[in-house]
């Protein structure tokens, strides 16, 4: 597991549930630098997604990491949890741009935010972006938030379909971000029952949109510790690519009584694991460039395909006629394919029945005279493989009991000189 910071809080306080969580962040196989940050409190728990690449997405998801976990803390309700929330993004949110203001190299650097709090028998819930929430319960799993981006829009509105908005080129692009794009982000906050044996899961998309949804699914409903399956999640997601970085933060809620003392861990995951330090523009790009793998930053060749656009028609009928281009280009490449495996199958289909037309066999004709055929004696139903090739003047009637049998069940031959040659020993045969 991911080796953070951490620090203790103890507490005395009457509990309704026992929380057992676990955090990991990896960078993944294909990026620089983790720009993911998340946090595995007390009773808080959140995924934060950087988006920005080298302008620091990675400094955008730790800030609003470091302001958000202040609010950890004992809510009257679940109510008052999902607003102290909203109100730290917010003011996170603010921060983000007054750091832009005084570092302009940072422009456009934000972060998606999904977070729970745990309050009595009840989670309060906060989201904006593309991470998202789970809740395992029951041995089924479903997914509580709902992605802020254009291709979702698209599908909630049925202009296409889920499987399409999976592999679309723009799912990435946010409508709702918190960072140097909005002044007044519009944040989902909900509340939602909770009860003992319930599993939630918090993940950035470098899960959610890597590792397909029945191995997650199969992970969560297993009776096995967060630790255990945080893991195996990072593990899944490694083992498929890994293009992005990955970040999840799982809590179980477990029967509890009253506890004077609850000692809980609380640990930053990712880029909050570190100090923020914003450096300027030259300085920082001249300490990256001592480490080979923060050259593609250096250059200015952004790996994160997530991006921000106010929500806006036009984009919405750009990518609608992008699936739509997709859907074409799809379904021509499965035409073309199925073209070319039908090409292949009938080419194979050719070359065995031309091998077939190179072996001939002795048998009886319809006239119960012996003769020669041209191809094998094998049928497949009503398609026969060989044809009449000569018809001699001698009846099987004429010949011995096993000579009968013998040409009746056929006597293959590996050619026609081959044929002609057991044909006469056939006859001579009977002649003696």
């Amino acid at each position: 597991m991911s080796e953070t910071p951490s620090f203790d809080k103890t507490q005395t306080i009457p509990i309704a549930m026992q929380l057992v969580s676990a955090g990991d962040s990896n960078i993944g196989r294909t990026r620089a630098s983790n720009q993911d940050s998340g946090y595995n409190g007390v009773n808080l728990f959140f995924v934060a997604d950087g988006m920005g690449g080298h302008a620091g997405g990675d400094i955008a998801s730790a800030l609003v990491t470091h302001k958000v976990a202040q609010v950890d803390a004992i809510y009257d309700s679940p109510e008052s949890a999902g607003d102290a929330m909203k109100q730290a993004m917010l003011q996170a949110n603010r921060k983000l741009s007054e750091t832009v203001e005084q570092h302009g190299e940072l422009a456009g650097m934000g972060t998606t935010f999904s977070g729970l709090a745990v309050v009595g028998s009840k989670v309060a819930i906060a989201h904006i972006g593309d991470s998202r929430i789970y809740l395992a319960r029951g041995g089924q799993v479903k997914q509580i938030t709902k992605d802020h981006t254009f291709v979702q829009r698209l599908v909630d509105t049925g202009r296409i379909t889920p499987e399409e908005a999976l592999v679309h080129p723009r799912r990435s692009v946010l409508m709702r971000v918190l960072g140097d794009v909005e002044d007044a982000p519009d944040i989902d906050v909900m509340t939602m029952p909770a009860k003992p044996g319930d599993r939630w899961l918090i993940c950035s998309d470098g899960l959610s949109g890597v590792v397909p949804e029945d191995v997650m699914h199969r992970i969560l409903t297993e009776n096995g510790s967060p630790d255990d399956a945080c893991e195996l999640l990072v593990y899944e997601a490694l083992e498929h690519g890994a293009p992005d970085n990955v970040t999840v933060v799982l809590v179980d809620l477990k029967h509890a009584g009253f506890a004077k003392k609850v000692e809980t861990n609380a640990e930053f995951l990712g880029s909050a694991a570190n100090d923020v330090v914003v450096e300027n523009t030259k300085d920082r790009r001249f300490l990256r460039l001592l480490n080979p793998r923060n050259l593609p930053e250096v250059f200015g060749i952004n790996q994160d395909p997530a991006a921000f656009l106010p929500e806006s028609e036009e984009y919405l009928e750009l990518i609608l006629r992008q699936t739509k281009s997709r859907v074409r280009m799809h379904r021509l490449r499965q035409f073309l394919g199925f073209l070319v495996a039908l090409a292949a199958l009938g080419g194979l289909l050719w070359a065995g029945y031309s091998y077939t037309q190179t072996r001939y066999y002795i048998g009886e004709s319809g006239n119960g005279k012996v003769a020669i055929f041209r191809g094998i004696h094998e049928s497949f139903g009503s398609l026969k493989f060989s044809q009449l090739f000569r018809e001699t003047s001698t009846d099987v009637n004429d010949l011995t009991l096993m000579q009968q049998d013998e040409v009746r069940r056929t006597i293959a031959a590996d050619s026609l000189n081959d044929a002609y040659i057991k044909f006469d020993l056939l006859l001579s045969i009977e002649g003696q």
